[in-house]
């Protein structure tokens, strides 16, 4: 892995022990069984461009910088809520330790949204997670430049690719940036949060956005507080924003969702 901040590490390594304990239970032969039976997965390239700001709309329980987001966590009715808002897509933290997820959780998603590509939030970091993620039902996975040795990036993505999965490639600056293109993503995010001092810049997308090709599916990640905030990254050419903390605070997600369908 590369020198990846600090609390990005420990995640990995969270996310590493989860994934053993995992496949002690469930060896990757019956997930390639589960594989066989699932039909062909969602596209979500398509589905994050349009002539609106499409919203790809997160469910999570807490997070280690923001603590307990939802005492009261369902996540099929959440799910649903977002699809009945016009979610482009779903984005479920699975992770245990940091994030209170489960895998479960996206079961639970997948079947109260059938219509809505679904993909997989976590820190991923072994062919394991993603043959998993396409049986349990997702239709992409985050692959994170900050936290993978760009070789590894590579047989990552390529692995995804192989097995029907689109992958969400997040970058931070120019350099990784320039490695997703390198790579042939064809979906990437900005993530605007520093991951050492949490601070949220949101004018990384309008500096790196220029970076990518049209035809490259553009994310703005983290931050997005309000509809001038949406406004703001449409008007630097992102096609979608992946929001998690204004839905979860809100006691009316859907509501908020349509608010930055702009």
């Amino acid at each position: 892995m590369r020198t990846a901040p600090g609390l990005l590490r420990r995640l990995y390594a969270e996310s590493l022990a989860e994934l053993q304990a995992r496949r002690a239970r469930v060896p990757a032969s019956v997930l390639e069984a589960r594989v066989r039976e699932r039909p062909s997965t969602l596209d979500l390239a398509p589905a994050l461009r349009g002539v609106e700001l499409k919203v790809v709309a997160e469910m999570k329980r807490r997070t280690p910088s923001m603590g307990l987001l939802a005492a009261d966590y369902r996540p099929a009715e959440l799910a649903a809520a977002y699809a009945e808002a016009g979610a482009a897509a779903i984005s479920v933290l699975c992770q245990e330790q940091s994030f209170g997820g489960s895998p479960d959780d996206l079961v639970l998603a997948r079947s109260a949204a059938p219509g809505v590509p679904i993909l997989r939030k976590d820190f991923v970091l072994d062919e394991y997670q993603i043959l998993e993620a396409r049986g349990l039902g997702a239709d992409a996975v985050l692959l994170i430049c900050a936290g993978l040795e760009p070789s590894r990036l590579g047989e990552l993505l390529r692995y995804a690719w192989g097995l029907d999965l689109e992958a969400l490639v997040e970058v931070h600056d120019a350099a990784e940036a320039t490695l997703a293109l390198e790579l042939g993503a064809r979906v990437v995010g900005v993530n605007h949060r520093d991951l050492d001092t949490f601070e949220v810049d949101v004018s990384l997308s309008e500096e790196l956005r220029p970076l990518f090709p049209p035809e490259v599916v553009f994310v703005a990640e983290s931050g997005i507080q309000g509809r001038a905030v949406a406004e703001r990254m449409r008007r630097a050419g992102a096609d979608a924003v992946l929001v998690g903390e204004a839905l979860m605070r809100s006691a009316d997600p859907g509501s908020v969702i349509r608010e930055l369908s702009c």
